[in-house]
């Protein structure tokens, strides 16, 4: 699955961070970390009612307050990059809201020209493409999520390419940031609220018909909801679903119930995304795994996820027809049909070529 290239375009700012990384800057700082956050094991959440969110927060708070220096930022990026990478990572979409970040980075304007400093330099440095998306709050007024707008569209050519709505969907109504939404899109940054996670379909409902939602972060919850997926699919709306923070935040009891195969059969296309590593103990490639094992995802359909990631993702065509060859030549060996019996016979059936190449399989460390 790191083999695979693919595009991940849902992972948290301070929820990217290296769990020893933490341990390190609340050391620096005197930060003390509750036992949940020290182990280096992913913490037991459930966030289903309003306490397990509560100490959800409050444990991303205490971690965010770990970031007060540019270099804290810059090394957050650089390796949240160097994890995509390893990851099999061609393009990222980081999340991130800077006023979170603005009291001890100067104010708003140089928390997010820090931000973007640090996601240039990271790039140039992996060699991963990153750019990032502005979130606002919904638990914080909607005059605010208007200034982000402005801000994000006036920062639009240093790596900005969209705009999000992230927190408790279940507080808060979608509407009242519609023109904080339509701010962003008319500057050219494509809408992604989060919609469809501890809310049901009308919270992905309310992203399409209030926000303008282009891609939906999570939006797994539209699958209770035969007419909304058949939208989803019909306007080609991408939803971001994480399959381990699903799991992690109590959304669904085990991996088997995340509704993949219904978005996936339903034509709706998928991205899937890390949410928050730090806190779900995993990352990109990990999904595809969970993917793979828990729905039985061929090869073929892993990769078909990945493309969805690149078609859904905000970079550039050249880039996304680069990345999406790319895809095509991971599955192109089929060499990995060796581990399936049926699959074997299907091919042998069907007299279905394998290109087999194998110096590149043992290069590229497959075997």
């Amino acid at each position: 699955m790191r083999l695979l290239p693919k595009a991940h375009l849902h992972l948290h700012f301070t929820g990217s961070m290296r769990p020893g990384t933490l341990l390190e800057l609340a050391d620096k700082y005197g930060v003390h970390l509750p036992e949940a956050l020290r182990t280096g094991e992913p913490p037991k959440l459930r966030a289903t009612d309003e306490r397990g969110w509560f100490r959800f927060q409050r444990l991303y708070d205490i971690a965010r307050s770990c970031l007060r220096e540019p270099e804290d930022i810059q090394r957050l990026v650089r390796e949240a990059a160097e994890e995509d990478v390893r990851d099999g990572s061609r393009w990222l979409e980081i999340q991130v809201d800077p006023t979170s970040y603005a009291p001890r980075l100067g104010g708003l304007i140089p928390a997010l020209e820090i931000i973007l400093d640090a996601v240039d330099r990271a790039s140039r440095d992996t060699g991963l493409d990153i750019r990032v998306l502005v979130a606002a709050n919904r638990m914080k007024h909607p005059l605010e999520a208007r200034t982000l707008a402005r801000l994000a569209v006036r920062y639009r050519d240093q790596g900005i390419v969209g705009f999000g709505l992230s927190n408790d969907e279940r507080r808060g109504m979608a509407r009242d940031f519609d023109r904080a939404f339509a701010i962003a899109r008319e500057g050219g940054l494509l809408a992604a609220p989060h919609g469809g996670e501890l809310s049901g379909p009308s919270s992905v409902r309310d992203c399409l018909d209030d926000l303008g939602a282009a891609r939906v972060g999570h939006g797994v919850r539209a699958a209770e909801d035969p007419r909304l997926l058949s939208r989803l699919a019909e306007r080609q709306v991408t939803c971001e679903v994480c399959p381990a923070s699903n799991v992690a935040l109590g959304v669904y009891e085990k991996p088997s119930e995340v509704p993949l195969r219904t978005l996936y059969d339903a034509g709706v296309p998928l991205a899937l995304g890390a949410d928050d590593p730090l806190l779900f103990g995993s990352r990109l490639a990990a999904q595809y795994e969970l993917v793979r094992e828990h729905h039985g995802f061929s090869d073929e359909e892993l990769a078909e996820l990945a493309r969805q990631s690149v078609r859904g993702s905000a970079a550039p065509r050249e880039v996304r027809e680069e990345l999406l060859a790319a895809v095509n030549a991971w599955v192109g060996h089929g060499v990995r049909a060796a581990e399936d019996p049926r699959l074997l016979s299907r091919l042998a059936e069907r007299q279905v070529t394998c290109e087999v190449c194998p110096a590149s399989n043992v290069a590229l460390g497959v075997y």
